[in-house]
This record gives C-alpha cells, structure tokens and sequence, in this order.
C-alpha cells in the first residue's frame, strides 16, 4: 500500500464578497472561479490522499472543493474572524486537513507554559493559527497522527537570523538567545514557542506513526526546525535527538552517470522574498518512516515539489499561490500492507 500526503498554502483563500484584512483587497467572481478552478487543477496533479491546508479563510467554500475531489473527509479546528468594524473582512486565518481516508479523532494542542518561560515569554500566548492534530485511519487499519500547522511569519521590519549547514545547534542557540533577550525579533520569539509547544505535544504521542505538514514560515537550516524536532534543543543532556526527520532528507533520488566532482543539488525553494527562494513548506515524519529504523513500517518512495507556477513569477498570483506544493510519497512495509 502508498499513500500520499501534501502541503499547500492557498494563498488568501477568501470567497466573495469577503475580504482580507482590508475592504478593498476581496476577489470578483471571475477571479475566484480562475482561482479555485486552478487549486482544483493542481490538488488533482498532486494527486494526495490527505492534504494540509494553510491561509484558510473561508472553510466552508473549502470544504465543498476537496469534497468534488474525492475527499470526504474534512477538518478545521478554528474559525476565521471577521473585523467588528465589518464583518465581510476577515482579520485572521486558519488551518485545514482533507482526508480521503477517516479522520476518527481531532486533539487538543496546548501552548507548553516551560517553553514560553525559556523563551522569555510572559505575555499572554496564543498559537498565531492554532494547529490541527488528528488520528487518521488508512484502509491497512494503520492509524496515523497528522498535525497541519502554519507558524507565525516574520516581519519585514525584524531581524532574524540566516543559518545554513555548517551552523551547530550551540551556534544557533547562542545567537539566537541574544536576539531574543534584546528584543530583535518578536515574531521569531512567538515562532519558537509555536514550534517548542508543538515538540512538547508530538513527544507525548511519539509511539504513534506521525505526518507533520506545514508552512514553517522559517528557512531550511532555521532553528525553529530545532524547536520543533530536536530533543538536544530543549534539554542538551538527553541522549534522544530527533522525534521528525525531514522527509525530503529520506528520499534518495537515483543519480545516473554520477560526476566524480558533483555536489549536492541545492533544495528546490517553495517560496520567494525580494526574490531570493527559500524553503519554508515542509514534511516531517517520525521514525516509523525511516527505513533505516529496524522498526520502520514505511519508507519514503518520493518527495515532489509543484511550483511551474512560481517559475516565471516568483512573486506568485493572488489567482494561484505565491508558495509551491509539496508531496511525499509513502510505500508501506509488506507486514504493514
């Protein structure tokens, strides 16, 4: 048995004649029949059986998509809210899981009170779009965890620091903690205690199979991947390291005709900024998916990214999406079929 699970940023998914954020920024009825006709189009290329879903405003219109789709299955876990001011402009988001298979159970994800402590946050806290975590039933009676998150973004006017691989946690950490404690970078304080709290919640459940899918809103290399998946950044005494691993990292691409000189291909970006490509979609999986985990019940068969849109336009279109989709692919064991 495979199955395939994806991530997709919607980009400002408002039906008319709701807006976003501001009165004026709504689509006409031709935009979002050219919008939603081109989400259709690339959710059938990514050909998924559970699907992440982020900027979700208008969850109902959504929910009536997947389901021409094939995906009976659909969950939120918040609503978008709606200016006093005007109640057709929508002031914040929220997050989506569609499922061609049975969501059987959605869990509460709670703000972790020693995370905010070590990040020096005493303010009241509440996640920026509260995170999705949901038991899935696949038709081999495997149960699987799903979390869907979209981690709070940084603003233009912030700071934050760029890591790449040569950078160790300690590195990272030492930077980092300054920034915070001087106060650089806010949103980057609320990002780290997004991405702790959400460790604290995976740790509990850890036994179980688990798929988180994203908008990490952070780059490859970035700490809050640290945050989220490493046990050594919460406490560096463990001797337990990481709870997800990147599934990107545990697709081996075949190479033909190897060059003895070749490096190692630089990671397709999924978004773009002042147009510099960066990472910031992402799938982690636990161990379970590791095929080089004695106890592995999958392995990662192939890790895509759909971005042809952003190729000529990295800004990307309001009538299509200014992030690229991401697929991964799971073949289970033969034990597991």
């Amino acid at each position: 048995m495979k199955i395939r699970i994806g991530t997709f940023n919607l980009y400002q998914f408002v039906k008319p004649p709701y807006s976003w954020y501001t009165k004026k920024e709504k689509f006409n009825p031709i935009q979002w029949e050219e919008k939603t006709s081109w989400i259709k189009k690339q959710i059938n290329k990514m050909d998924c059986d559970i699907i992440g879903l982020q900027e979700v405003f208008s969850s109902k219109a959504l929910k009536e998509l997947v389901q021409e789709l094939g995906f009976n299955y659909f969950k939120t876990v918040d609503i978008a809210n709606t200016s006093k001011k005007n109640p057709k402009v929508y002031i914040s988001t929220t997050v989506a899981i569609a499922s061609k298979y049975p969501i059987t159970k959605l869990h509460t994800v709670k703000p972790n009170f020693k995370s905010l402590k070590k990040h020096d946050f005493y303010d009241t806290f509440s996640f920026s779009r509260i995170p999705i975590k949901a038991s899935i039933t696949l038709p081999n009676n495997q149960d699987l965890l799903v979390y869907v998150a979209h981690l709070k973004s940084n603003r233009d006017n912030e700071f934050e620091y760029v890591f790449n691989a040569s950078h160790t946690l300690e590195d990272k950490k030492e930077q980092v903690n300054k920034a915070l404690k001087e106060g650089f970078s806010n949103s980057l304080k609320q990002r780290l205690c997004e991405a702790s709290s959400l460790f604290f919640n995976i740790k509990k459940t850890i036994d179980t199979p688990t798929i988180f899918l994203c908008d990490l809103n952070d780059k490859e290399f970035s700490i809050t991947i640290d945050a989220l998946t490493n046990e050594k950044y919460h406490d560096e005494n463990s001797l337990e390291d990481l709870h997800l691993l990147d599934a990107n990292n545990l697709f081996e691409k075949e190479v033909y005709n190897p060059h003895p000189e070749a490096t190692e291909e630089e990671r397709t970006p999924t978004s773009y900024f002042v147009g510099k490509g960066n990472v910031l979609d992402y799938i982690f999986v636990s161990k379970h998916f590791d095929k080089n985990e004695k106890e592995h019940i999958s392995k990662v068969s192939s890790y895509e990214i759909f971005n042809e849109h952003l190729e000529n336009n990295h800004d990307g279109s309001l009538l299509q999406s200014d992030h690229a989709q991401v697929v991964c692919e799971l073949i289970f064991n033969e034990k597991n079929q």
